[in-house]
C-alpha cells in the first residue's frame, strides 16, 4: 500500500541496516575495557570492549595487534560496525592499542617479558658503538626540540659530523609504521651510516607508546647498523631502548655519549704531551748521568791501570838497570877481554897475555904477569 514503511526479509533488513551502517559509520573509535579476550587457531582473536553498562563483541585478526592484549586493559579501538546474519552486531577491528598509563605498562610488561624471553635485550647481542662516528644516520622528528638539543650538544662536543637525517613522526597512528621505514632505509644503503640514532624527547606514556611497539622493537634489535636510542627523559625507558646497542638517558645525553668534548680532548692531550715531555726530559737526564758515572769509573779503572802499568815498567827498568853491565861495573866489577872476547876463565890466560879491561869509566890494557889458580 502506498505510503506505507517496507517490509525487508531478515537477511535484507540486515544487508540495508550494514549499508547504513557503513555509509554513517565507515570507521568508528571506540574506548573501553577488554573482557573475555581468547586468540581462536591462532588467527583469530575475540573479546568484548565494555564499560559500566554496555559491551559489543568485537573480533579481528591476530596480525592486527601491534601489542599484547588482556583481560581489564582500557584500549582505543578503531573498527567497522556492523550486523552478522547469525551473529548479531559486533566491531571488525582494524587496530587496537592501550591507553592510559596503567593499560600501556601493563601491554609494554607483557610485551617486554616475551622479548626478554626471546633473547633481544641480551647483553651478549649488543656491539660497541664507533668512537666519535663521521657519519649517523638520525631518525627523529625534524621539528622536534629533541633534534635541535641533539644537534646542538653535538655540534658543541664535535665537529666534521655528517649527519643524514630521516624525518618522522614520533607520535600516533603512523609513528611506528615510520620510524621502521627509516631503520630499513639506512640499512639498505650501499653506504650506511655508521650508527643509527633514534631519539625523541618527554612526553605521556601514550606519547611514547610507539617506541615500545613489538615491530618498532625487533626492528632495532634486527637492525645491522649499532643502534642508539633515547626516547623521553631519564625515568622513561621504553623497548626499542632495551633492544638498542646503547641507550641514553635523553637526547642531550645520546650526543654526549657519541661525540665526546674536543675541547676537553684537547686540553687533555696537551697535558699528555707536557707529561711526556717530562718524562723525556727526565729520561734523557737520568741517562746522561748514568753516562757520566760510566765515564768517570772508565776514567778511574784506565788511570789505576796506566798507573799499575807504570809502576810495572819502573820495576822492570829498576830490574834491567840492575842487570846492566855498568851496574856491576860502577861496583867495582871489570870485563876482561882478550884479542876481542870475553874472559870468564883464568884458563883462558897465559903469561904475558895482552888484556883489555873496560871499568865504569873507562878502558886500558894490560900485560898478564902472573896467574893464581883459585
Amino acid at each position: 500500500m502506498l505510503g506505507q514503511d517496507p517490509v525487508f526479509s531478515v537477511s535484507d533488513a540486515i544487508s540495508v541496516l550494514n549499508q547504513t551502517l557503513e555509509y554513517a559509520y565507515p570507521t568508528i573509535q571506540i574506548e573501553g575495557e577488554i573482557s573475555e579476550f581468547r586468540v581462536s587457531k591462532n588467527k583469530w582473536v575475540y573479546f568484548d570492549i565494555k564499560d559500566d553498562e554496555s559491551k559489543i563483541r568485537c573480533f579481528g585478526l591476530v596480525f592486527q595487534l601491534t601489542t599484547p592484549i588482556e583481560d581489564g586493559m582500557k584500549v582505543l579501538v578503531i573498527a567497522r560496525p556492523r550486523l552478522h546474519n547469525l551473529y548479531g552486531f559486533s566491531l571488525n577491528i582494524l587496530s587496537i592499542k592501550p591507553v592510559g598509563e596503567g593499560s600501556i605498562k601493563k601491554s609494554q610488561d607483557l610485551l617486554k617479558a616475551k622479548l626478554e624471553k626471546e633473547g633481544l635485550f641480551s647483553d651478549e647481542r649488543k656491539r660497541t658503538l664507533p668512537y666519535a662516528p663521521e657519519k649517523i644516520g638520525l631518525i627523529t622528528s625534524e621539528q622536534s626540540a629533541a633534534y635541535a638539543d641533539f644537534i646542538k650538544i653535538m655540534n658543541t662536543r664535535w665537529q666534521d659530523v655528517e649527519v643524514n637525517l630521516y624525518n618522522v613522526a614520533v607520535q600516533g597512528e603512523e609513528a611506528g609504521d615510520e620510524i621502521i621505514k627509516a631503520i630499513n632505509y639506512f640499512n639498505l644503503l650501499a653506504c650506511p651510516p655508521e650508527v643509527l640514532v633514534i631519539i625523541r624527547g618527554g612526553g605521556s606514556a601514550d606519547d611514547l607508546s610507539a617506541f615500545s611497539l613489538e615491530n618498532v622493537t625487533r626492528a632495532v634489535a634486527g637492525s645491522r647498523i649499532p643502534s642508539l636510542v633515547a626516547v623521553g627523559h631519564e625515568v622513561d625507558v621504553s623497548l626499542a631502548e632495551l633492544a638498542a646497542d646503547m641507550r641514553a638517558s635523553t637526547p642531550s645525553n645520546a650526543a654526549e655519549l657519541l661525540f665526546p668534548d674536543k675541547s676537553q680532548i684537547t686540553k687533555y692531550l696537551n697535558k699528555q704531551r707536557d707529561n711526556f715531555d717530562l718524562l723525556v726530559d727526565a729520561y734523557i737526564n737520568n741517562q746522561q748521568a748514568k753516562i757520566d758515572n760510566v765515564l768517570i769509573n772508565i776514567s778511574h779503572q784506565l788511570q789505576k791501570f796506566i798507573d799499575y802499568k807504570l809502576s810495572q815498567l819502573t820495576l822492570a827498568d829498576s830490574m834491567l838497570e840492575g842487570a846492566h853491565p855498568r851496574t856491576a861495573l860502577k861496583r867495582g866489577f871489570a870485563i876482561v877481554q882478550k884479542k876481542g872476547k870475553l874472559v870468564s876463565s883464568i884458563k883462558q890466560l897465559s903469561m904475558n897475555d895482552n888484556i883489555e879491561i873496560t871499568l865504569s869509566d873507562g878502558e886500558f890494557n894490560a900485560d898478564v904477569r902472573g896467574i893464581i889458580k883459585s
